[in-house]
């Protein structure tokens, strides 16, 4: 199965899913995320292309934190920002 459960994050695994059916997927979770929360993806690569794409559709709602780097598995915990105050790069506001 592409979703599991880690204790109360999904967590899509990217290595069980056909290539072409990838981002797709991904950013159904993205658009379905609640402010507030999560899911962790797995990867066999580094997937900050895929950051770029999401950073370009969703500017300043993610948030993005590798987990785990390489060189095997790379886990990257997603969330969408809860709405409160800034997430500029300032933070002051």
């Amino acid at each position: 199965m592409a979703i599991a459960e880690a204790g109360s994050i999904p967590v899509i695994d990217v290595r069980t899913i056909p290539r072409m059916e990838r981002h797709p997927r991904i950013f159904a979770m993205v658009d379905g995320l609640a402010p507030g929360a999560t899911f962790v993806l797995a990867s066999d690569h580094d997937p900050r292309p895929l950051h770029y794409q999401l950073e370009m559709a969703f500017p300043t709602e993610l948030t993005w934190e590798y987990l785990e780097q390489g060189p095997d598995l790379w886990r990257v915990e997603i969330g969408r920002n809860d709405g409160q105050g800034c997430d500029c790069c300032c933070g002051s506001h």
